[in-house]
């Protein structure tokens, strides 16, 4: 459908769009961003038996901005997502997000969790939103988690907390604990926490964080939340840059209908998952996610061949004046060194089914799309999170393989480079990195790798190997 000429196009909302009655509220999400919007609620809206009776509704909150939660509210939580092909784009409406709320509305998160309705929580927070000490451990020593730790023991009392005295907490492991104690005290039942992020034992990582500010405040809580909520891992994968500006003008031609916040994304996708559901859980399967017993091989796949050549490409590619991953992967010197980095970390990728060869060829096929404008400066954010995930493990593997890992080194060595001159930065971590980042030669490369791996940064021969590689950078 396409908008006559001369006709101004229909605003987008439940009203002016033909689409069945909202879904009751039964999933909670925190992170309404672009890739929520482009992975799990298109599945969930395809997931449904009956489109025309749905029974799967998610509200969503925002991680910091209330604009998103704002124009999604004028549209009744419908948006535009388009799927953009190398040869043309796909335009579908998606009515699955049934309330859009911000990020500081704790009131209706709690209630939603109180709520026996409420089947699944999921999250694509960031990696750095957990807030965890190394090996994904709790630590309450973070200030953001000692600050929240202190705010939610004020306000704990006889079992449970009182909400008026809790105010926003800063994580939202913080913000899921209130509500997990709401869910205890209103006696609604069990149900899943299924982290959407791009780290490594995800599940693992959502536990920790909960479940360790939970028993840090009262056991009895810690305890409770072990025995009845279940943390699901996943690998998942779709490609969601940011959206243009142009796109609002096309999908207003394409569709007919006016929507001010439209997602582009790439035809392809994936959701893997392992875990239990014990309060029931929409049917992914139908629009293709795969339930696995043992996910961590799939999440190994991803992390690495995935996102570890989009980190090589957002900080070498840069470097070597690039703006998007199709434009990077086109630099043959790119290309070669994303590569060497596949070849490394595909001798620790062996476990049965992943197919690595046909998996590679599938994302240099994605990567090259043309049409999918992903920039290398939005893929930089949160480095020294990411790089923990993405590089470190594959460099470790290589050396205990009794190989340099250059192509892993070569990763970091990057980052380095790209941190040089800077002082503003989009990560977390911001005033550790700069501040390792001030220094000179080797001290400097060496306070940078610690931040990533302090083991690896007491060996003279790495920092050695990712000195040598900056300096061929440069």
């Amino acid at each position: 459908m396409s908008t006559p000429a001369g006709q101004d196009p229909r605003p987008l909302n439940r009203r002016t769009f033909p689409s069945a009655p909202a879904a009751p509220p039964r999933l909670v999400h925190l992170g309404l961003g672009a890739f929520h919007r482009a992975h799990q609620l298109w599945y969930t809206q395809h997931a449904e038996a009956d489109p025309a009776h749905p029974e799967w509704g998610y509200v969503s909150f925002t991680g910091r901005s209330a604009t998103v939660a704002e124009q999604l509210t004028e549209q009744d939580g419908l948006y535009t997502l388009v799927e953009r092909g190398p040869e043309g784009d796909e335009h579908e409406v998606v009515t699955a997000l049934v309330e859009a709320r911000p990020a500081d509305d704790v009131g209706r998160l709690w209630e939603l969790l109180a709520a026996p309705g409420t089947a699944v929580v999921t999250l694509t927070v960031t990696e750095a939103a957990y807030q965890l000490g190394p090996h994904l451990a709790f630590d309450a020593q973070r200030p953001a988690v000692a600050a929240d730790l202190a705010l939610l023991r004020r306000a704990y009392r006889d079992g449970g907390f009182a909400l008026d005295a809790v105010g926003v907490p800063a994580t939202p492991a913080a913000k899921l604990v209130v509500g997990l104690a709401e869910r205890r005290r209103a006696g609604a039942g069990p149900l899943a926490v299924v982290s959407c992020d791009n780290l490594s034992a995800n599940a693992l990582a959502a536990r920790h964080a909960v479940q360790g500010l939970a028993a840090a405040v009262d056991p009895r809580l810690g305890g409770w939340i072990e025995r009845t909520v279940s943390f699901v891992a996943t690998s998942i994968d779709r490609i969601t840059p940011r959206t243009e500006d142009a796109v609002l003008g096309s999908v207003a031609r394409e569709t007919g209908y006016s929507d001010m916040v439209p997602v582009v994304t790439e035809p392809f996708s994936s959701w893997v998952l392992s875990g239990e559901f014990p309060a029931g859980r929409p049917a992914w399967e139908r629009a293709g996610a795969v339930f696995v017993d043992d996910i961590e091989a799939f999440e190994r796949r991803k992390l690495w061949l995935l996102n570890g050549a989009h980190s090589l490409m957002a900080y070498a590619g840069q470097l070597r004046g690039h703006a998007t991953v199709a434009e990077a992967l086109a630099d043959p010197v790119c290309r070669q060194w994303v590569e060497q980095f596949w070849d490394e970390a595909q001798q620790h990728l062996t476990a049965p089914g992943l197919d690595v060869p046909a998996y590679r060829a599938a994302l240099l096929e994605r990567f090259a799309n043309p049409r999918i404008a992903h920039h290398l400066a939005q893929i930089a954010a949160d480095g020294s999170a990411k790089l923990q995930m993405r590089a470190v493990p594959v460099l470790r593997a290589e050396r205990e393989a009794g190989r340099p890992g250059t192509a892993a080194a070569r990763m970091i060595a990057a980052w380095t480079v790209f941190l040089e001159g800077r002082t503003e930065l989009d990560d977390a971590a911001a005033d550790q990195v700069l501040a390792a980042a001030a220094g000179t030669g080797r001290a400097r490369v060496r306070a940078l790798l610690a931040l990533l791996d302090r083991e690896l940064a007491e060996r003279d021969d790495v920092v050695d190997l990712v000195a040598a590689l900056a300096a061929d950078l440069r």
